[in-house]
Parts: structure tokens; sequence; C-alpha cells
């Protein structure tokens, strides 16, 4: 077992997929904290590549500000995803890939609820993963196939301000400087 990430909820236990499953289509306040769990638990697994998915799956929550107390105990994310990339970077077992292009990737073919927003996001942690690992690349042939504009940080983190949780431009910035 992997020691926790610090910026996720404690678990004791595995987790599996029927964990977030559970929900159906409801995607609350519960939904997300039990994303991160899982998330958690797959960190804790070896597994830093589905922790990332399941850290993606955190940001399809739909909260409210009335659920922002979720929000004050944990926080959106950001910090938990660098802290994944860089731990991971330095050696941890288990698949990894790139998370720079999975991240160019999911911006790029993002569809189904709130999808704004979960692209912007997508673009902020593309960001994020270039910044914390750069030695990966991004996808060049997506880039000129498709004629590929990358939104700068500055328009990303705007566009998650704006449309965003409240507070998570904030959690954002933390996380890019942490």
């Amino acid at each position: 077992m992997m020691a926790p990430c610090p910026w996720l909820p404690e678990v004791v236990e595995r987790l599996d997929y029927q964990h977030t499953r559970r929900h159906g289509k409801k995607r609350g306040a519960e939904f997300y904290r039990d994303a991160l769990c899982y998330a958690q638990s797959k960190w804790m697994a070896g597994k830093p590549a589905q922790a990332i998915l399941q850290i993606n799956k955190a940001w399809m929550a739909e909260l409210s500000d009335d659920d922002e107390v979720d929000l004050t105990d944990f926080a959106s994310p950001y910090r938990a995803l660098v802290w994944i990339l860089r731990h991971a970077a330095e050696g941890t077992p288990g698949f990894f890939g790139n998370p720079v292009r999975h991240f160019q990737h999911l911006a790029t073919r993002m569809s189904g609820p709130r999808a704004e927003i979960r692209i912007w996001r997508a673009w902020v942690c593309f960001h994020l993963a270039e910044q914390t690992l750069p030695a990966y690349p991004r996808d060049g042939v997506q880039l000129c196939r498709e004629g590929l504009q990358i939104p700068t940080w500055d328009q990303a983190l705007k566009a998650v301000k704006k449309t965003g949780w409240k507070g998570e431009g904030e959690e954002i910035e933390a996380a890019r400087i942490s």
C-alpha cells in the first residue's frame, strides 16, 4: 500500500467501481466525496493513472453554493492532482501514462453534462501537468491534424473562475504554486 495523498479524504479499505456507481445519475456532494475517496483508494493501491481518472470523475459533480461545506472539507482536487503527478513521476509503481496528453485529449473530446466547465478544468489540469512534468510531451500529431489551439493558462483559469465552483480558482492557484 502506498502512503495516502494528503489532499484526498482518508480511506480505510480498498474501494471498487460501485463506490461511485451507486449514485446513479445523481452527481451531488456525496458523489463528489465518493469519487475523491475512490481516487485515494486507487492511489494507495499503486494505480496513479486510475487515481487521476477518479479525480476527473469528481469534477463531473454538480455542486451548488449549498455544497460549499464539502468544498471546504474536500477542496477541489487540483492540489491532489499535482501531488499525485509529482509522486508518480518519482517512480511510484503502477501505470502512469502521459498525463499531459491525457488532459489534452480529455479537453478536446469532452461531452455530456456541464461539458464547458469540464473542458476548462481539463485545460487547467493540462497546464498543471505540463508545469509539474516538463519532460512529458503534448500530442503533436493531434495539434497538427486538428489545428488545435491550446488555451493559455490565463484563459483557462479565467474561464474556471467564471463558471466553476465558488473558490475553485483559488484552489487552482494554490495548486500551481505548491
